[in-house]
């Protein structure tokens, strides 16, 4: 099925920046239908129909998903079940995805409350500090690692349809479970978070805080970035993938915990001079690259493209053009 019409539901920093790029799409290809958006919030509303023009933004959720080929829940975490229960209000049974960036509870959600809608788990590896349409940025998702959930009640149909859409968005796809998207992330995104958060708080203790932050330039900045973002995002985020992000701390603390030992050896430059290197090589590694290869059009083999760490690029009537990276392998 060819997806023309595209209802986004929440218009924040990804929804926006979601609807922006569709808007722009749908003016360099004038005659197909216009996509469309909706926020519960009357300002956000107001602001979307300034940039683009009334016709851009419904005025309630069953306008916007009426005649829509694909609906996008792009509303935080904790919103996710009240969305929900309105598009099972007004009967949608069509074409789901979303952007959340954690996917086992929404696949539960929409599961038990949507179970005839035809949901494709979906996470773009994209964003900012700052959240809200006013930082939405049309080219926030193009190249971006985009994970789609191939778990066993998703259509295969459905899913190369979706991917079939977010390759054409610029997007890079990724075929994961959903419990394999939420492993992966809990340790290179939601991880991070709590990092940052740690080291910034650290950074500001009493009693040398004051002249830490004064001293603090770039390892600082680069490191607690996201230490920025809204709080109450960061913990929907987190809190929604509690048991594997435990997981990831009790690992880092182990790491930790190892350079710690290695400070107290009699010669802690050299102890921790292979410690580092291994680090080293992996983020010299970083972003994957590999290789051009050929994917069948199977589920199977679909996921373990995904697992190995590859993407697809474009989708043909029988196989797929993938890159699958090559293996790392840092020093013993």
């Amino acid at each position: 099925m060819a997806i023309h019409r595209v209802a986004v539901l929440g218009l924040g920093l990804i929804g926006g920046s979601l609807l922006l790029r569709l808007a722009a799409d749908q003016a360099s290809s004038p005659g197909s239908p216009g996509s469309i958006g909706y926020d519960a919030d009357p300002e956000t509303r107001a602001a979307v129909a300034q940039r683009l023009g009334p016709s851009a933004v419904a005025p309630d959720l069953a306008a916007a998903v009426d005649g829509a080929d694909l609906v996008v829940l792009a509303v935080p975490l904790p919103a996710v079940p009240i969305v929900v229960a309105a598009l099972r209000d007004v009967g949608y049974r069509g074409l789901l995805t979303d952007v959340t960036s954690v996917k086992e509870p929404v696949r539960a959600i929409v599961t038990a409350e949507l179970p005839d809608a035809r949901w494709v788990g979906g996470h773009p590896m994209a964003g900012k500090e700052a959240s809200g349409f006013d930082v939405a940025d049309p080219e926030l998702l193009a190249g971006c690692a985009w994970a789609l959930c191939l778990d066993n009640g998703t259509a295969l149909a459905d899913w190369l349809d979706v991917a079939r859409w977010v390759l054409g968005l610029g997007g890079r796809v990724t075929p994961l479970t959903a419990i394999e998207h939420d492993a992966a992330v809990a340790r290179i995104s939601h991880l991070p978070h709590l990092v940052a958060a740690a080291l910034t708080t650290g950074a500001a203790a009493e009693p040398v805080g004051p002249a830490a932050l004064g001293l603090a330039a770039g390892s600082f900045r680069d490191a607690t970035r996201v230490a920025a973002t809204r709080a109450a995002l960061t913990a929907a985020m987190c809190g929604g993938n509690a048991a594997a992000l435990i997981t990831e701390l009790d690992s880092l603390v182990e790491r930790l915990e190892e350079a710690r030992e290695l400070l107290t050896t009699t010669d802690p430059v050299s102890a921790l001079t292979g410690w580092l290197e291994t680090a080293r090589a992996i983020r010299h590694e970083w972003p994957p690259h590999g290789a051009e290869t050929r994917t069948p059009l199977t589920r199977h083999d679909l996921l373990a493209l995904g697992r190995a760490g590859g993407w697809l690029t474009e989708l043909h009537a029988d196989a797929a053009t993938a890159v699958l990276p090559k293996s790392v392998h840092p020093p013993t």
